[in-house]
């Protein structure tokens, strides 16, 4: 079966994900166990799921497992118009409501408190019931020196805080690899938000990007990241010459180890699942390969 946009039959989608629902089930658990409240609450980045109307998305989501999803609402790869986002978001929320779902996780390009659009996005998401939205990225001009780059950042940071306190919202930033972005290093990430509370700006530890920058030293990271964690995000590479490159989850070069840490941290947050590998191929081939990669993360989280 081929999914069009807007144009699932619900029936035919229930026996194509059924499949992967005993996948997802946490193996040897019983039936008390299972009714016990979960620590963690699993969220799914939508990226690419663009073509797939509100209902049709929340049964997706709902049908895989998940509790919720990280929206995107930004200018690119976006699923909602962040300038509609009063008139977007009641309506996905009731749609994601009927599917006992949540916004986890609002995906922004917000960079700066006095940005235009950026207030107004943050009280409709506050107003919609959103805690947490992900930040756009810094990135540094690799022809000037970085630290005065980095100090310059240390009031932006702060303004996003104090926004955020006034709104009740929190904001989340992403490790993510890349000489000039800000945070692949993680030390310079930890500079600018290690006085400031993870209700107002915290970091999204992203696993496979701190082991793409960290190698051998990704516990490092983690260490340092851990008092500031505001979700997890779960993804997976190998080395294609000297680029990273997505791949499934528990096929490259993230290390499973992680994941018992982290069932040993304190962190009870959001963990959300991302598919890049999948971008181009279209909404089915997307939502099966963000069953497939839960299945693999369930799996290590339980053993």
């Amino acid at each position: 079966m081929t999914l069009t946009p807007h144009a699932i039959h619900r029936r035919q989608f229930s026996k194509l994900v059924a499949a992967s629902a005993a996948a997802l089930a946490l193996p040897g658990r019983s039936p008390a166990e299972s009714a016990a409240p979960r620590r963690f609450t699993y969220c799914a980045f939508i990226k690419f799921l663009t073509d797939l109307d509100y209902d049709e998305l929340a049964d997706a989501m709902a049908e895989a497992g998940f509790d919720g999803i990280e929206l995107t609402a930004r200018k690119k790869e976006s699923y909602i118009d962040p300038a509609r986002a009063e008139e977007e978001l009641p309506r996905l929320n009731e749609a994601l409501g009927k599917r006992d779902l949540k916004i986890t996780i609002l995906t922004t390009d917000i960079l700066r408190a006095d940005e235009p659009g950026a207030e107004p996005l943050l009280r409709a998401a506050v107003k919609n019931g959103v805690s947490r939205y992900r930040l756009g990225f810094h990135r540094y001009d690799e022809r000037q020196p970085i630290l005065p780059q980095l100090a310059a950042l240390e009031p932006v940071f702060r303004d996003l805080a104090a926004l955020n306190r006034e709104l009740g919202i929190a904001a989340l930033y992403q490790n993510h690899c890349g000489a000039n972005k800000l945070g692949a290093t993680v030390w310079d990430l930890h500079r600018l938000i290690e006085n400031l509370p993870v209700s107002e700006i915290g970091c999204v530890f992203d696993i496979r990007h701190a082991t793409v920058e960290g190698g051998e030293a990704w516990p490092v990271y983690w260490d340092l990241m851990k008092p500031h964690l505001g979700a997890i995000s779960v993804k997976d590479f190998r080395w294609n010459g000297r680029k990273s490159q997505h791949v499934p989850l528990g096929t490259g070069r993230v290390d499973p180890t992680f994941f018992q840490l982290l069932r040993k941290s304190e962190f009870a947050g959001p963990i959300s699942v991302h598919v890049e590998y999948a971008g181009d191929q279209g909404a089915q081939a997307n939502v099966e390969a963000l069953e497939r990669d839960f299945a693999t993360l369930r799996n290590w989280m339980s053993s």
